[in-house]
């Protein structure tokens, strides 16, 4: 399908030449759901228990309902991108059994194509920054892929609701909290298709632990220059308002799915 192709130069050669393994999937596995900034005006998780799990990386909240975990990356207070503790959070997650997990992502867009109040499932990312790592006393390495039947499942889902969603490209991560320059986009479109502060890390890291984890970005905004509208954070803020309601739709359907609930 045409929307499922890579966009990007290096994300369509990569992904011909090493497809990730096909892996099955069922329901009953424990899911991890990880919010972004635009679910901290949701009230989607406001009922379901709250636990506190310590890890060796500090103090973690999460929600819990019937099998299935939230996590608020940005905490209760809207922590910014560069100073989340991404180990501390995937740690938490792994230590309550969390066996998969979907995360959900704001993101501008480095191509015209790829619209604002639309939704991209990446294939693969880039971060050029900080790559944060469980292995820092032991020389282990690892293989960095994003399972693509986990991918598929989430995009199932997502076309079921009707959404604009699309699998396929490339996730470049910057560090954030300020938004990119002109010429740093002009460079990240040689690369990439859409622009984010989280996701690189959290899927680093969940690859070190074995868990399978799939992206929901939303198109929030066109990167710095992509178009002749000017950039504005009230812009990007207003897009992703009008997105909520779309991604708590995509939510509940998702843990209706994989609720352990059961329906007897």
């Amino acid at each position: 399908m045409d929307d499922e192709i890579p966009r990007s130069p290096w994300g369509a050669r990569f992904a011909l030449l090493f497809p990730p393994p096909v892996i099955d999937y069922h329901r009953g596995s424990v899911v991890g759901i990880v919010g972004g900034s635009s679910l901290l005006r949701s009230g989607l998780f406001q009922s379901w228990q709250e636990r506190t799990v310590e890890t060796p990386y500090g103090e973690v909240r999460l929600k819990e309902r019937d099998g299935a975990f939230f996590l608020q990356r940005h905490g209760r207070s809207g922590l910014p991108p560069h100073r989340i503790n991404h180990r501390a959070n995937l740690f938490a997650l792994h230590s309550v059994s969390v066996q998969r997990i979907v995360s959900i992502n704001s993101v501008g867009s480095l191509r015209p194509e790829l619209r604002p109040g639309t939704f991209l499932i990446p294939h693969d990312f880039i971060s050029f920054y900080d790559v944060p790592t469980f292995f820092e006393e032991e020389m282990k390495f690892t293989v960095p892929v994003l399972e693509r039947s986990w991918a598929l499942e989430v995009l199932d889902i997502g076309r079921r609701l009707g959404m604009d969603v699309r699998y396929g490209g490339v996730y470049v991560q910057t560090k954030g909290p300020r938004l990119e320059t002109r010429a740093e986009v002009a460079m990240f479109r040689n690369f990439g298709d859409v622009i984010g502060m989280t996701m690189a890390s959290e899927a680093t890291l969940a690859i070190e632990l074995g868990v399978p984890y799939a992206s929901l970005c939303s198109i929030d905004n066109y990167c710095h220059g992509v178009v002749e509208h000017p950039l504005s954070v009230s812009d990007i803020e207003e897009q992703a308002e009008r997105s909520l309601r779309m991604i708590e739709s995509f939510l509940e359907a998702f843990l209706e799915h994989y609720s352990h609930e059961d329906p007897a």
